[in-house]
């Protein structure tokens, strides 16, 4: 049988794919902006039928259907590494449970059954001549899903772009299509305000000519991205690719030339943004996306030169470690790739390793550098490994100091209408004098 011929023969609507869906089985759904469309639907339509059914993902960028209050959560269960806008409420609730793990150790997890998953629902492209669809816009965790599923279910969408890198699976890996022609998720531009700028400015200010960049989304990226236009020979090696390196890349700032691994490539293992960002990556040889456990490999960042990292943050305290995934001991998000960027920055020849956010929250009347943090609150980036931390109040330099200069280096980027009493409740804690 020709692969076409298969093809045709394992071709079946969503709601015949929900109905190979048993009582117990556990999914990996395909995430980011990446997410299956017409799956979640039809899983949900099929609730009242099933029992102790668990979907897994990473970051939710769609609306996250199987975990709303309207579905039973002893029929349909989310498992997640990482809460999203759409799953952090369930997670929150206890609706769904929230599982610790770095992003680059999902696959192994897959792999190795201690994540055990026997259904994988994947999104990917067309198949070209040969048979090869392409995992497209999300590669992280895909491959080994399928490599470690029971059952495959593939929602074939014309709208996914054909990426290069490590992507193509063959239909002969997949049991059964479903057609598709839905628009992937996006994502508008974020707005970049006066602090953003102002942090922006300041993260620039380190980047060198010559440096690999991995940065994620939102408005202090942004910032940072729109101060770079002056640098010169920028690489990218990230987690997530957005428009605002795509627009990098398009004017030659970001062209890889000086990169000591991958070499003219701009590297990734996800893309999120606008439908521009994805019809610009198809068949765009600039571009590869890699598995997430190659992507986030701490050793394989080290391997860039200058490598410069920059990951945000919910709280830091004095010590300098980094809460970015928790809230009043509440789960806001997840600790994704900052360890392993923080690691490998750290680990690269001239590398640098930034933590970037606002110096306060809740319009400047909290704090978010603290003294200690709370109990309960998760430390996502030990102190031992902070590099750089930045707000829009300065840069200080972490790395190699003394516990009362890193405290002091913090209170002087701190909002100044806080800093006496960081001072105060230091030297209480703490019992050292600044």
């Amino acid at each position: 049988m020709s692969w076409n011929e298969y093809y045709k023969s394992r071709l079946i609507t969503a709601d015949e794919a929900a109905a190979k869906i048993k009582n117990g089985d556990r999914i990996v759904m395909g995430h980011g902006a990446g997410e299956p469309r017409l799956m979640p639907q039809a899983l949900v339509k099929r609730q009242n039928e099933l029992e102790n059914v668990v979907v897994t993902h990473g970051i939710a960028l769609g609306p996250g259907l199987y975990c709303q209050p309207d579905v039973d959560h002893n029929r349909i269960r989310l498992s997640t590494c990482f809460a999203g806008g759409s799953t952090r409420k369930a997670v929150q609730e206890g609706r769904a449970a929230f599982v610790a793990m770095h992003f680059s150790d999902v696959p192994k997890a897959y792999r190795e059954k201690f994540l055990d998953i026997n259904v994988a629902v994947t999104h990917v492209s067309p198949p070209d001549r040969y048979g090869y669809c392409s995992l497209g816009i999300s590669v992280d965790y895909e491959r080994a899903a399928i490599e470690s599923a029971d059952l495959v279910i593939a929602e074939v969408n014309i709208n996914m772009p054909r990426t290069y890198g490590n992507t193509l699976v063959h239909v002969n890996d997949i049991d059964y299509f479903v057609e598709s022609s839905q628009p992937l998720i996006v994502m508008s531009k974020p707005d970049v305000g006066p602090v953003e700028e102002a942090i922006g400015r300041h993260i620039a200010s380190l980047v060198e000519d010559g440096a690999t960049l991995q940065l994620g989304i939102g408005g202090i990226p942004n910032a940072i991205l729109s101060f770079l236009r002056d640098k010169n020979d920028l690489g990218l090696h990230s987690e997530l690719l957005s428009d605002g390196t795509m627009e990098l890349i398009e004017a030659g700032v970001i062209n890889g030339k000086r990169k000591t691994l991958h070499p003219c490539k701009a590297l990734a293992t996800f893309a999120a943004g606008t439908s521009e960002l994805y019809k610009k990556l198809d068949g765009n040889p600039a571009v590869e996306f890699y598995p997430v456990e190659y992507i986030n490999d701490s050793h394989v960042i080290s391997l860039n030169d200058k490598m410069f990292s920059v990951n945000s943050a919910i709280q830091i305290d004095l010590l300098g470690q980094v809460c970015a995934e928790t809230i009043n001991a509440k789960q806001f998000s997840g600790i994704g790739g900052q360890m392993d960027f923080v690691r490998g920055a750290c680990l690269s020849k001239g590398g640098k390793a930034v933590i970037a956010m606002p110096a306060t929250a809740k319009n400047g009347t909290v704090s978010k550098i603290v003294a200690a943090l709370q109990p309960g609150d998760a430390v996502t980036t030990p102190r031992n490994d902070v590099d750089y931390v930045v707000t829009e109040n300065g840069i200080a330099h972490l790395r190699g100091q003394e516990t009362r200069e890193r405290a002091r280096r913090l209170i002087a980027i701190a909002d100044p209408k806080f800093r006496d009493e960081l001072k105060s409740q230091f030297e209480h804690i703490y019992a050292l004098k600044l």
